[in-house]
């Protein structure tokens, strides 16, 4: 049998290895939402504190987003996630400790994925060039498995502790402390020589197509995230038992799973990137129009509808980062950009649906204004999906008449 290559099996191990740490970015944000009306019972929390507690991730994933290529030029990537999986640990212990615990443990966790969102389009850039769907399908993947799990099994869980959601919520640090030791071997990975500063970078944040990107990005995220928190209490307000809504949670995740793992592949083969990009926004306005005028009936059809959407969306966002950049570097920085702001973006979705709830007392405006909002995820889907990269019309034709810029 023909041994592999030491660099070859580098390359394997690192591939696994981020899909293991992807697979943890997910689950202590999904574990909250299926038990919010036991936090609520327990702590006090209105509607609008609910939404604050599934709201907060987000303000953080978009304040530190920024800031996570500097931290892997001074660092290395290994490093860099390693510390971002410690954080994601010892934040899910700190919120099961009381009240102020609750909020600050949220921020701590927030915070690791928030650096540890942005270094993977950089990572298949650098090191999968010639296999980005596959590598961009197997991390979003894993960012639709997580959630899946935690969603069906939260619930449940709690009953099985005799109702202490803090317990419960606690244990999903034990996933996050076995991917740790299963990184240590990477914390030494090497700080791409590509993430020098290059001068043709400098104008990504005046470029239409970056911006386009970063709507896309945040936008998804938004109804993503919107979803997330309050999609249980969608179902339980129209009869169903908790384990029951969590289970269509889980089972919306779990369609998103596949979703998300064919996504890329297909969209590589297509003539065009929209045709995916409005394929996954339809799925998002089926499910979504559903919930609206038949919420009592089909509801696994609607979660199924929504998990299709949702998870070829964000392997979408994901593929558009590394489509869209010249290298490694602006990758990373498209990523760092479309994530900073998309996901600050992202965080009004929970607590604008919250409000709206509180408000009108029922679920029909907050899920109409979700169905508005995906128009302008297609629009902006329409202009990120054009063929081409981001960049000045100058650069791009010397990159081509060079041989080193591959349109689609």
């Amino acid at each position: 049998m023909r041994r592999r290559s030491p660099a070859r099996r580098r390359k394997l191990f690192l591939g696994a290895a981020f899909t293991i740490a992807a697979l943890n970015l997910r689950p202590t944000i999904a574990a909250v939402s299926p038990v919010l009306q036991d936090i609520r019972r327990t702590t006090g929390l209105t509607d609008v504190g609910l939404a604050l507690l599934t709201t907060l991730p987000l303000v953080c994933f978009g304040l530190l987003a920024p800031a996570a290529p500097g931290l892997v030029r001074r660092f290395g990537t290994g490093a860099v996630l390693l510390s971002c999986v410690g954080l994601l640990v010892a934040g899910t212990i700190l919120r099961s400790v009381g009240l102020v615990g609750l909020f600050a443990g949220t921020v701590v966790l927030g915070v690791g994925i928030a650096v540890a969102n942005v270094l993977i389009p950089g990572i298949v850039k650098e090191d999968f060039p010639e296999r980005a769907g596959l590598m961009t399908g197997m991390y979003t993947m894993a960012l639709s498995a997580g959630p899946a799990a935690a969603a069906g099994l939260s619930a449940p869980l709690t009953h099985a502790l005799g109702g202490d959601w803090r317990l419960s919520t606690a244990l999903w640090a034990l996933p996050g402390a076995a991917a740790f030791f299963v990184l240590l071997p990477l914390r030494s990975h090497r700080r791409p020589s590509s993430l020098v500063p290059a001068p043709r970078h400098t104008g990504l944040w005046r470029d239409p197509v970056a911006w386009a990107v970063t709507l896309f990005m945040g936008l998804q995220s938004l109804e993503f995230y919107s979803a997330l928190a309050w999609l249980p209490t969608i179902f339980s307000s129209h009869g169903l038992s908790a384990d029951a809504a969590g289970g269509l949670l889980a089972a919306t995740n779990l369609v998103g799973i596949v979703a998300a793992l064919f996504t890329p592949a297909i969209t590589e083969r297509l003539p065009d990137t929209r045709i995916a990009i409005f394929g996954c926004v339809g799925f998002l306005a089926a499910g979504t129009a559903g919930l609206i005028f038949a919420p009592g009936s089909l509801q696994l059809l609607w979660a199924a509808l929504l998990g299709l959407g949702q998870g070829s969306a964000i392997s979408l966002a994901i593929l558009l980062m590394v489509l869209r950049s010249h290298d490694p570097q602006q990758a990373m920085r498209l990523s760092g950009m479309s994530q900073g702001v998309g996901y600050l973006i992202a965080a009004l979705g929970p607590a604008m649906t919250g409000a709206l709830h509180q408000i009108f007392g029922g679920w029909t405006i907050p899920l109409s204004v979700l169905l508005g909002i995906l128009g302008l995820m297609a629009a902006s889907g329409y202009i990120a999906g054009r063929n081409g990269k981001i960049g000045p019309a100058e650069v791009q034709m010397a990159l081509e008449e060079s041989g080193s810029l591959e349109v689609r």
